[in-house]
């Protein structure tokens, strides 16, 4: 068993009440934090090598340190629980059955930053999470831990829960700014960063759910202590989002540096494939990253063993690699056809594109009508060619990185499976079922194609 930073007392009966989490030591870094100078407890966060949980990957505590404290104006942090990248749900996991944790992280976090009004922005999908978090954070105030003269340290915090409308786009941190202020969703150019000037052109911080939720751990057993878990730059542990065909989907916590293959397979995880399929891909990080074909998903191009960090799933570049990304484990089987994942991962992105930028605007829904005119049989050879020319063309050329995210699955899918897209085209017929790969997988029928694999 790894160890557990987040999960270990998420099956404690009644943990989502103040009561049993005060009981199990909660708020104890809240405590231990307000006898600390606040830039003490930043370079905690620095030691511990603790990266952005979101998907960026960016050193947390090395965002802390930019943030504006110089102006004189009032800063805030602002968590980012809007969770809707497809095949990620471990923020909703914490924040429906252990919501102190994430309060507790937010109030710490918020003393080292010197923010005294801070909000947590929860998509809107997840209304009974909402209100889980608003009955958790009106016990934060009646027990003390919120409001005025904090347990009479001197410090004051008030935190909101502010919920979204469904939109995507509001996952990027100045689009959330924007939606926040009250206006349309929309990314801003940077510079400036929010760190200068953020919610109200304040200096702001926007952390993710998980990156917040670990902080409590590393107040209380030092960045030092943290940096021993994991491997290298991949400090700590990771909530993983496990879906598709295997035995046991769920969320998952593991110790960074782990091999894909002990998650894909231990019982202690994903518990292998279902039904005893043959694994055909694996999207590792969400759907915006990179598809991988089975033979890169438990060896690197290089021939080593593919582990459970970012340098080690990126290993190789797009070319033969992919992303940790948020955690999105999703995992097919040989029914899986893989231009129907793509136009679907497609559609979602042109409905979701804010259509700020020309490029994004445009190219994702020109992706999304070819990938369906492809898998309905109604594809052209250059077709293929034209939808990696569009997603090049996307890719690099927008304000926000939703251009990126709806680039790299089609650019990786065609890379590595470009058989399928000219299977569709050439053999229209034999495609028309929804189900073509259930009782005939392409390794079925790849020799009419007629040359060998990518």
């Amino acid at each position: 068993m790894g160890k557990k930073i987040l999960l270990d007392k998420i099956n404690i009966p009644g943990i989502k009440t103040y009561e049993v989490y005060r009981e199990n030591g909660g708020y104890k870094s809240v405590e231990k934090a307000l006898t600390m100078q606040p830039d003490d407890i930043t370079e905690e966060v620095k030691a511990s090598g603790l990266r952005g949980r979101g998907g960026a990957g960016f050193p947390v505590g090395m965002k802390w340190s930019f943030i504006d404290k110089k102006s004189g104006k009032p800063r805030h942090l602002v968590c980012n629980a809007d969770e809707s990248e497809p095949g990620t749900f471990k923020d909703r996991f914490l924040m429906e059955y252990i919501p102190h944790l994430l309060i507790e992280g937010m109030i710490t976090s918020s003393f080292a930053l010197g923010a005294n009004l801070s909000y947590i922005y929860i998509r809107g999908e997840y209304m009974w999470v909402y209100k889980i978090l608003e009955k958790a954070i009106k016990e934060a105030y009646a027990a003390g831990w919120l409001g005025k003269n904090i347990k009479g340290s001197g410090f004051d915090l008030d935190l909101y829960v502010h919920v979204g409308a469904g939109a995507y786009i509001c996952g990027e941190e100045t689009a959330l700014i924007e939606s926040l202020e009250g206006k349309r969703g929309n990314p801003r150019i940077k510079p400036p960063f929010p760190a200068i000037s953020g919610l109200w052109a304040n200096p702001t911080v926007v952390n993710n759910v998980e990156s917040i939720a670990a902080v409590p751990w590393i107040v209380m057993n030092s960045g030092a202590e943290y940096a021993k878990i994991g491997l290298e730059r991949s400090t700590g542990t990771k909530l993983i989002s496990a879906s598709g065909h295997i035995k046991n989907p769920g969320v998952y916590e593991i110790e960074m540096g782990i091999t894909v293959e002990e998650f894909m397979n231990s019982d202690e995880y994903c518990g292998g494939m279902i039904d005893d399929r043959p694994l055909k891909a694996l999207v590792p990080g969400g759907s915006s990253v990179p598809i991988l074909p089975a033979h890169l998903i438990y060896k690197t191009a290089a021939g080593t063993d593919r582990l459970m960090t970012y340098e080690s799933l990126s290993d190789g570049g797009f070319a033969t690699g992919s992303m940790l990304g948020s955690g999105g484990f999703i995992v097919y089987n040989d029914t899986t056809c893989i231009v129907r994942n793509t136009w679907n991962f497609s559609r979602f992105y042109h409905h979701e594109s804010c259509g700020q930028c020309t490029p994004c605007r445009e190219g994702t829904g020109w992706l999304e009508k070819i990938l369906w005119r492809i898998e309905n049989g109604q594809g052209r050879e250059e077709d293929i060619d034209l939808l990696w020319n569009i997603q090049s063309k996307i890719e690099g050329n927008t304000i926000c990185p939703l251009g990126d995210a709806a680039s790299w699955p089609v650019a990786a899918a065609i890379r590595h499976f470009r058989e399928e897209f000219e299977y569709h085209v050439r053999f229209p017929e034999k495609i028309k079922d929804r189900n073509h790969y259930v009782n005939e997988p392409f390794e079925k029928v790849r020799h009419l194609i007629g040359k060998q694999t990518v």
